[in-house]
């Protein structure tokens, strides 16, 4: 069994909260790497929510997910009829 490479996370990674909702927010790429920075939500039912587009920077992950927050709300991470979202 092949073994999973193991992962840099970003100091930016972390619990947020907003309108009494808490999320995960997971910035990370192989540690070890310049690669770019992949930026992915994790609601509190495990749901994951997860962007195709890497990110140069794991501060532009960062300012991605308050760009989204700020647009669309912290609840469209919750919508409980649609499966989790591919941004």
């Amino acid at each position: 069994m092949p073994k999973k490479p193991k992962n840099e996370h970003s100091e930016l990674s972390g619990e947020f909260t907003d309108d009494d909702i808490t999320v995960l927010v997971d910035i990370f790429r192989p540690a070890g790497t310049n690669n770019d920075w992949r930026l992915e939500v994790i609601t509190q039912n495990e749901d994951v929510f997860e962007w195709e587009d890497g990110f140069a920077t794991d501060r532009e992950a960062f300012d991605e997910f308050l760009a989204t927050v700020a647009r669309d709300g912290i609840r469209s991470f919750l919508e409980d009829d649609d499966p989790p979202a591919v941004h």
